[in-house]
C-alpha cells in the first residue's frame, strides 16, 4: 500500500485547520507519531500519513488505528 506524506502546511490545506492548532492541539492528543505521522530519519521534520488522518476523521480512534503505531 502506498502512503500519501504531507507537511503540516499541506495538511492544514486538506482539512481546513490552522497548521498551528494541528502543531499545538491535534498531535499527540488526537493524531499520534507512528500512526498518524512520523518523523523521517529521526529529524525534526514531522510528515502526516494523510491515509490514516482521513480514516480517523471519518470513523474516529479505534483500538485497530493504535495497534498499528505499536
Amino acid at each position: 500500500m502506498s502512503n500519501t506524506y504531507l507537511t503540516t502546511s499541506e495538511l492544514s490545506e486538506r482539512i481546513k485547520y490552522d497548521a498551528r492548532v494541528i502543531r499545538e492541539q491535534l498531535k499527540d492528543s488526537v493524531l499520534f507519531e507512528g500512526v498518524h505521522y512520523i518523523r523521517p530519519f529521526g529529524g525534526r521534520k514531522i510528515l502526516f500519513i494523510w491515509e490514516r488522518v482521513e480514516e480517523e476523521m471519518l470513523h474516529g480512534i479505534t483500538t485497530d488505528s493504535l495497534s498499528i503505531g505499536l
